[in-house]
């Protein structure tokens, strides 16, 4: 472990006992993971179709500036008894229908339709930025459960390899129990150490099992012979400073935060439209017959009319109306800021983490540096006596523990890198050039913002 190059510290046990495969496979990367995970995920594809549903608000908002046609038509039986006036006594009957189409169209709607199809537009854009945000949560997610794999199967291996060393240790110490040169009590110690290395890598299995279904879950198949990872840190700004200033501009909470701000902008004016007087034509034609065997009649109408609405007072709903959408204005602007400081934390504690992580690879590699020595010259010593047997299973109990935090240090190193990553909002497919066909939302907007009418959606591929 002592000097290996970073990129293949985890390479040598995280193999070893990653998964049981029939037959030789091709090596995973982390960028063939994250690859499948942004093709796959269903976290992602949900939000996609959310993305496309949302794009259905734009057509629907600018049907206010469209004609409405429609067809009406009727047809029955009517019966009649007349009494009580000289020649018109008796029974009559008649088959009367009617058949007639209407044309409208709004002219002046208080701009509502204008400042609608502005904020359905904002709100498409919002949606974009959520997908954007769970874009970065899933290839974060992906990336920590890559390397929660090959941690916990690096560790697996520590805690084999040291069941073994223990195995020989309580031979040795059994041995020497024999000709007398220690006491039961070194064997009971060996004994003791060697139950709990085996409780150790049980703990370990179940770690690695868990590893491996949250794997599965994000990545969307079983892992198998998993590379080792690099961390991502050549794609991080110099500072600490700069990353803020990197996520304050472009993470997807904010710009979403900020589209929702527009949106609400928009829902206010809406509001204030329904203040405002209508203006619209209405056209009619129609016809009327009957098809009775008596005299009937038939009658042709055709009409047009504008008609204008000027609200004076409802009682006060437009008003509440009004005051609730700046209220929700208010908030939506609360919102940014509310983001743009949980932006603001995450970097820092994020920044502060992989610095940390770095420091702990240096200290560790010392440590496992240190203890190697320290447990070959206890070893030494206590052959001659100058150290007793739990002496020894200290020494190799301390030896595992460095190599377990190492591992662990270097697995914190490479997860940081990609959170400091997602919390600047630059975690994408596009940044890490993944192996995959990038999604554009716009592709269906293009194709849906002036479909007024189909009844089949896109599925946005």
């Amino acid at each position: 472990m002592i000097g290996v190059p970073f990129s293949r510290l985890l390479a040598g046990v995280a193999v070893v006992a990653l998964m049981c495969a029939a037959g030789p496979a091709a090596a995973e990367t982390m960028s063939s993971a994250l690859a499948r995970a942004y093709r796959n995920n269903p976290d992602i594809n949900q939000q996609r179709a959310a993305v496309r549903a949302r794009d259905e608000t734009v057509p629907a908002a600018k049907a206010g500036w469209l004609p409405k046609a429609s067809l009406q038509g009727q047809s029955g039986h009517q019966a009649n008894e007349i009494t009580g006036y000289p020649g018109s006594n008796g029974r009559h009957s008649s088959n009367p229908s009617q058949a007639g189409a209407t044309l409208s169209q709004t002219l002046f709607d208080g701009n509502r339709t204008a400042n609608g199809v502005s904020q359905a537009e904002s709100t498409v854009l919002a949606q974009r930025e959520a997908l954007r945000q769970q874009e970065l949560a899933t290839l974060q997610s992906g990336a920590t459960a890559y390397m929660d794999v090959l941690r916990d199967t690096a560790v697996l291996g520590l805690k084999r390899s040291n069941i073994k060393v223990l195995q020989v240790q309580l031979q040795q110490t059994q041995d020497r129990f024999n000709v007398g040169e220690v006491t039961r009590t070194d064997v009971a110690q060996a004994e003791s150490a060697l139950a709990g290395a085996r409780a150790d890598f049980a703990s370990a299995q179940s770690n690695l099992e868990t590893s491996i279904a949250s794997f599965r879950r994000q990545i969307g198949v079983d892992p198998k012979n998993l590379s080792p990872a690099q961390p991502v840190e050549r794609l991080l700004p110099k500072s600490v400073q700069a990353a803020i200033g990197v996520g304050l501009d472009e993470h997807p909470a904010i710009t979403g935060a900020l589209h929702q701000v527009d949106a609400a902008e928009s829902a206010v004016k809406v509001a204030e439209g329904a203040l405002l007087p209508t203006l619209g034509v209405q056209g009619t034609v129609s016809r009327s017959l009957d098809t009775s065997g008596t005299p009937g009649y038939n009658v042709n109408t055709a009409s047009v009319v504008g008609t204008l609405n000027i609200p004076i007072y409802q009682g006060g709903q437009e008003y509440a109306a009004v005051r609730q959408a700046k209220e929700q204005l208010g908030q939506a602007r609360l919102a940014v800021d509310s983001q743009r400081i949980a932006v603001r934390g995450g970097i820092s504690s994020s920044w502060g983490q992989l610095q940390a992580s770095k420091a702990a690879i240096v200290a560790y590699q010392a440590a496992v540096k240190a203890a190697e020595v320290a447990l070959n010259g206890v070893r030494e010593e206590a052959k001659v006596g100058q150290r007793t047997t739990l002496d020894v299973l200290n020494a190799q109990q301390t030896l595992l523990n460095a190599r377990v935090q190492l591992v662990s240090a270097q697995h914190d190193r490479v997860v940081t890198s990609y959170t400091v990553l997602a919390q600047i909002g630059r975690l994408s497919a596009e940044t890490l050039g993944l192996d995959a066909p990038a999604y554009d939302p716009a592709d269906h907007y293009e194709r849906t913002k002036n479909r007024f009418i189909g009844l089949t959606a896109a599925d946005g591929g």
